[in-house]
């Protein structure tokens, strides 16, 4: 839209911008099915929270791959508040369960807004913890599909007493190629990320990768080098994480950014004029800059020398065309 206006002129230059990627025009989603899917949104009691407008969440709409729409159930007051992250192993300790309850509670306590992923393990301890002064659940699957499912129970109390966010549509069984997605959401609302026990390469530390990528704060909670479950957290420390014992190490930490972050709102943008075209030769450079191996984009823009809106055209051209792959951290990749 911040190109071509409308919504309608949008969706219309699809086709073409998939044949000027080299593929074929993607299937448009038909009026039926989105109003079908409208209407499983409103008979759940969610809404939708549209990037651009007043209610989409500021920190989260400065992400370069911010979600273009989000399903949202419960008190969306609680992202006016300042936000931290609250991440960890699905398999935790029972003490590092107990910290992250405690630690959200004090949190909570502060005015703090807690988020996480409503996995087993710490997520779940997190959510408790805060459950009373305002949690945030980003889920991997639709807001009506409950994952796990020893987790319906407290994922409808979120959506009574706190606020339920997917980027999935309803009916959606979360998929493994799902919770990259919702990591960098959760990255996303957040001031800062805490990490408490992670094994390596476990998804609680992407989410720790995404926030320091989009300059969030990285917290981590020291543990016991004989224990695995603390490798991760070990780690972020030893690279620059803040070392975290209690909440008021966490009040600290995002201090100076009070929950929000210091560029302007996403409503400050001005539409681009409808003109503005992209020249073939510019995708065609862009296609050779590319390969098999993920490429952040601002490593594309700097080596092609072109404007950062060309840029991302020539890469929504390829991806039309089915022939670009995008990875966490705003990499991307041919296919």
């Amino acid at each position: 839209m911040l190109r071509y206006g409308t919504a309608e002129a949008a969706v219309a230059a699809v086709p073409e911008l998939a044949r000027r990627g080299g593929g074929k025009p993607p299937a448009i989603f038909a009026r039926s099915a989105a109003e079908r899917e409208v209407a499983a949104v409103e008979k759940f009691g969610a809404r939708y929270l549209v990037l651009g407008q007043a209610l989409y969440p500021r920190a989260l709409a400065e992400m370069e791959n911010a979600p273009p729409l989000l399903t949202a159930v419960g008190r969306t007051a609680l992202l006016d508040r300042p936000l931290v992250a609250i991440v960890g192993a699905r398999n935790a300790s029972a003490a590092a369960c107990r910290f992250a309850r405690g630690l959200a509670l004090e949190l909570g306590r502060e005015g703090v807004t807690v988020v996480s992923g409503l996995a087993r393990g710490i997520d779940s301890a997190a959510h408790d913890g805060s459950l009373d002064s305002g949690t945030v659940a980003v889920i991997a699957g639709g807001v009506d599909v409950y994952y796990p499912p020893e987790n319906e129970a407290r994922q409808k109390d979120i959506a009574q007493h706190g606020l339920l966010i997917a980027e999935m549509p309803p009916g959606t069984e979360p998929r493994a190629r799902h919770f990259p997605y919702r990591n960098r959401i959760i990255a996303g609302l957040a001031a800062g990320t805490v990490v408490v026990e992670a094994a390596p390469q476990s998804g609680s530390l992407i989410t720790a990768r995404l926030a320091a990528e989009a300059s969030r704060e990285v917290m981590a909670v020291p543990g016991s080098p004989l224990d695995p479950r603390a490798q991760g957290c070990n780690q972020l420390i030893r690279d620059g994480a803040t070392l975290i014992q209690s909440a008021s190490d966490v009040l600290e930490c995002i201090s100076n950014l009070h929950g929000k972050v210091s560029s302007p709102m996403i409503s400050e943008f001005r539409p681009a004029p409808a003109s503005i075209e992209i020249e073939t030769d510019i995708v065609s450079h862009i296609e050779q800059l590319l390969g098999p191996s993920p490429v952040p984009v601002d490593e594309i823009v700097r080596l092609s020398g072109a404007d950062p809106g060309a840029v991302q055209l020539a890469l929504l051209e390829l991806d039309l065309a089915g022939r670009l792959d995008r990875h966490a951290g705003n990499k991307v990749s041919l296919i």
